[in-house]
């Protein structure tokens, strides 16, 4: 039986030697959502800045839903955000005709409305910038190391999905698996959670063994990607000029989305990232009969914008990472971390 348990997935700078503990209060863990365009002022559709505290995406958007009297499927968001912590996102709400709601009633001791303008389109997911974070480290050991750390981490760590994004232990990939082999999943948003669960389990180990195996050295086949771009091409021979190019910045290294098609990789590097996948075929069988898209997503990570700074004794990092991105793969690279909310929601289970 396939173990789907999550990994201590390899580090690029070795393991850590410092330890911190995230999440000790909400304000300690502070995402901010980037928008690419700004609100045009009319339209069907309501864009709802908010912030909000101990609510996820999916509650947040049904406390809107009820308020505003439509229908769940008329609240739509960019991206999904943890429960835990302070932060602000945009929801877009369609509401026909020339009806305004009051949306400051939205407030309460969890929800702040913080903007409210009409747009002419729904808000669609992947629809960011990116994402600004302000985290503040409490109980730090070792902060001379970690000082150190802090200047490799702007060279890049590697992309990983978060554990949030697999659920406890991994549940979320398990779950996968059953469904898969045949267990009926009804709930449309538990299907796609736990279709994104066995992607980026499969992503995560691909790069992983690949860090293991090869570190950041580039294979014949590799599919880069342009800087600042989703596009991507095969480099089937690595000459001085990709070479380069990668040094530069202008091109990334990338690992598989697997779905229904092509890795799109070829030679060494296709051969490599499928004798990782073969380990996991119920996942990969899965995928193809669901019709996932396949895609591609850089190896590694590089935040911007980043800045430090100490206040007695708690580190905060301040930095923008693009969508997608889960700002816990920065975190793992700098120290050994234990999630105090995580710790708390355990103790409740149990």
């Amino acid at each position: 039986m396939t173990d789907y348990t999550l990994p201590e997935w390899h580090y690029l700078l070795g393991a850590p030697e410092s330890e911190a503990v995230i999440r000790r209060e909400p304000e300690h863990f502070q995402v901010d959502e980037l928008l690419p365009f700004t609100p045009d002022g009319a339209g069907e559709h309501h864009l709802l800045h908010i912030e909000k505290r101990d609510l996820t995406t999916h509650q947040l958007a049904k406390i809107v839903a009820r308020f505003a009297d439509v229908p769940a499927r008329d609240v739509s968001w960019a991206g999904l955000k943890d429960r835990h912590g302070v932060t602000r996102q945009w929801l877009s709400v369609r509401i026909p005709g020339k009806v305004d709601p009051d949306w400051a009633q939205l407030n309460d001791s969890n929800i702040t409305l913080l903007a409210a303008h009409r747009h002419g389109r729904k808000l669609r997911t992947g629809a960011l910038l990116g994402n600004r974070f302000k985290i503040a480290l409490s109980s730090v050991t070792h902060p001379e190391a970690l000082e150190t750390r802090l200047a490799e981490v702007l060279k890049g760590v590697p992309n990983y999905y978060g554990e949030q994004r697999f659920g406890h232990g991994g549940m979320n990939v398990a779950r996968a698996a059953e469904m898969f082999g045949g267990r009926k999943v009804k709930d449309r948003n538990k299907r796609s959670i736990y279709l994104s669960a066995a992607r980026s389990f499969l992503f995560n180990k691909v790069v992983s063994a690949r860090l293991a195996q090869h570190g950041l050295t580039p294979l014949g086949g590799d599919a880069v990607m342009l800087s600042g771009s989703n596009s991507f091409f095969v480099a089937e021979q690595w000459d001085a000029a990709h070479l380069t190019r990668l040094l530069e910045g202008d091109i990334d290294l990338s690992a598989p989305l697997p779905g229904d098609g092509e890795l799109h990789s070829q030679g060494a590097a296709q051969a490599f990232e499928q004798s990782v996948l073969a380990d996991f075929p119920t996942l990969c069988d899965g995928l193809k009969s669901a019709r996932v898209d396949p895609d591609r997503r850089r190896l590694l990570l590089k935040p911007e914008q980043f800045r430090h700074h100490w206040d007695g004794d708690l580190l905060w990092l301040e930095f923008v990472l693009p969508a997608g991105a889960f700002a816990t793969s920065i975190l793992r690279e700098l120290v050994r971390y234990q999630d105090a909310q995580a710790i708390e929601m355990r103790s409740e289970i149990e």
